[in-house]
């Protein structure tokens, strides 16, 4: 007589981790309070991911940039910074389209918003301070204060140089790049590590920013947040459909390897943090060979933000909006420019998005009070910003990859198969 095998399935991290978020939202409205238990675990988690995101992002560039022909590499950043500046102009230009249409700023109760204006202070923007940002005078120092555009810059200069003292010296140097190699695995293995604690972190993230903000703060900019969804969704939209046709990978296939990503990006509003998780599903759901996926992603962290690029845009649009302040083709064009080249300097950390506003808004003719009107929904702005940010990194990533002949499409089949 056969018995019949019953298999059981196991939750996988993804859903563990959303469970976690919805548990979070839940608890934080019936709380309708902030813990300090909660505040302390959720920073102890985004801590302990931070503490390896400079190794893990300058490791990952010297192993990647140091293994391949400096030809090769310097073909692979120019299509990458392409993409990159192609897509965040656009994605500035995609939320100014939208917020016209929609019109978000003739909706929002000003007498209901908090419009403290405590710690904001215009930001300068200038050309010349923004492009010696980039180069650092002390790499160590770098480190030391999480400049990681600085890094990344340092760990393209010295995979190069590797790369170059192999081929130049009969493989002298392969044994330093075998050591980075294991180097990088090491870090790899304390981030998922780490990783295991996602649910519980996330958790309490989220309830804490709930229970603090409360339901109260998101009710008169809710057509604000829809609209800034709204734009996210469609032009996301727009990415898979692109992708999907380029690099000839299936719907499915593809949205499930960013699903885990999206989730993390959601919960932790933090590119830089969501790193680790985005370069590991490249690579094993995604099909991005390592050469690529460890080049892309870790530049795509300070040079792609078109969450932080089109966030900025709506915003702008939005204070204009409520100001009944009325601008013209070339203000706009201003404002995709402005937007594409603040994002750079858009730190990737939790909350930089009123850093971000300080730069823009005031440069348009606007009050920077205004700013603090967006204080209260900042968090859940967030959300929506690292989303857009690390799934259009992962789809850069993805369009490189199949023009370099390096995408393995067969993994999404797996994927499909893991699944069903």
């Amino acid at each position: 007589m056969l018995q019949k095998q019953s298999r059981k399935l196991p939750i996988g991290m993804t859903s563990l981790i959303m469970i976690g978020m919805i548990a979070g939202m839940i608890f934080g409205v019936v709380a309708d309070q902030s813990f300090e238990a909660l505040v302390v675990i959720g920073q102890i988690f985004l801590r302990l991911i931070q503490m390896s995101i400079i190794l893990l992002v300058m490791g990952q560039i010297i192993e990647a940039v140091g293994g391949i022909k400096p030809a090769e590499s310097g073909k692979i950043g120019l299509k990458t910074v392409t993409v990159f500046l192609v897509s965040t102009m656009l994605a500035a230009a995609f939320g100014l389209l939208i917020t016209t249409i929609i019109q978000p700023g003739g909706s929002i109760n000003l007498e209901r918003i908090d419009q403290s204006t405590e710690g904001i202070s215009e930001q300068n923007l200038k050309i010349g301070d923004t492009v010696l940002s980039f180069f650092p005078v002390n790499v160590i120092g770098s480190m030391a204060n999480g400049v990681i555009v600085q890094v990344i810059l340092f760990a393209i200069l010295f995979g190069l140089s590797l790369s170059l003292v192999i081929q130049d010296n009969d493989g002298e140097g392969t044994n330093l790049l075998s050591l980075i190699s294991s180097f990088n695995k090491t870090i790899m293995t304390l981030v998922r590590l780490v990783m295991k604690l996602a649910p519980i972190g996330v958790f309490a993230l989220v309830a804490s920013s709930i229970g603090e903000y409360g339901i109260e703060m998101i009710l008169p900019l809710a057509k604000y947040l829809g609209t800034f969804a709204f734009a996210t969704a469609l032009f996301l939209g727009i990415w898979i459909v692109v992708v999907c046709l380029y690099a000839r990978v299936p719907l499915f296939g593809l949205l499930y390897g960013v699903s885990r990503m999206s989730t993390v990006a959601l919960a932790t509003t933090s590119s830089a943090v969501t790193l680790p998780t985005e370069m590991e599903d490249a690579e094993t759901r995604l099909g991005i060979s390592k050469e690529i996926s460890r080049i892309v992603l870790p530049l795509g962290v300070s040079l792609n933000s078109n969450g932080a690029a089109m966030h900025m845009a709506i915003t702008i649009l939005t204070i204009a909006q409520l100001y009944g302040v009325t601008y013209g083709f070339n203000d706009y064009l201003y404002i995709v420019v402005l937007a594409t080249f603040a994002s750079l300097a858009n730190a990737v950390v939790p909350g930089a998005g009123l850093v971000s506003l300080s730069i823009v808004v005031p440069q348009m003719g606007l009050p920077l009070e205004s700013i603090a009107i967006f204080a209260g929904v900042e968090w859940f702005v967030g959300m929506i910003r690292t989303i857009a940010n690390v799934d259009t990194d992962t789809f850069s990533a993805i369009l490189v990859a199949k023009s370099e002949g390096k995408l393995d499409t067969s993994v999404y089949q797996l994927a499909r198969a893991e699944t069903a």
